[in-house]
């Protein structure tokens, strides 16, 4: 097992991020939806990711018990984690940007939120891995 600290807190970053994946889509499957403000499609638009997020948060938490295993092929699998985070969140960005969700009676602070918290992770895995 790692003594290194710091591999322990990108690890931690790793759970945490495939957690509240996890619970962003436990809330969002219960929603309605049903604010005038969301784009025409919003749902059909944001419902496939949720079968992106799956093996997205399955191979953070996976990534992330082999860097602290010391196991090689969790810095691979960290690296395939960084470029799945950052395809979703430019994706992302691109979509809350075209659609104006990120003003402020939009949620523009939580969409912003999560776009900048799914790059910063994404940069994060990329400066320490490759």
């Amino acid at each position: 097992m790692t003594s290194d600290a710091g591999l322990w807190v990108i690890a931690s970053l790793m759970v945490i991020a495939a957690l509240v994946i996890g619970l962003f889509w436990f809330v969002w499957l219960r929603e309605e939806h049903d604010q005038e403000w969301l784009p025409a499609g919003y749902v059909d638009h944001e419902s496939p990711f949720l079968w992106t997020d799956i093996p997205l948060a399955m191979l953070l938490i996976t990534a992330a018990v082999l860097l602290v295993l010391e196991e090689p092929l969790g810095e691979r699998l960290a690296l395939v984690a960084a470029g799945m985070l950052a395809f979703l969140g430019i994706l992302d960005t691109a979509y809350f940007w075209r659609t104006g969700m990120f003003a402020k009676e939009k949620d523009g602070l939580a969409n912003l939120g999560v776009v900048g918290g799914v790059l910063l992770l994404s940069g994060i895995l990329l400066v320490r891995f490759l």
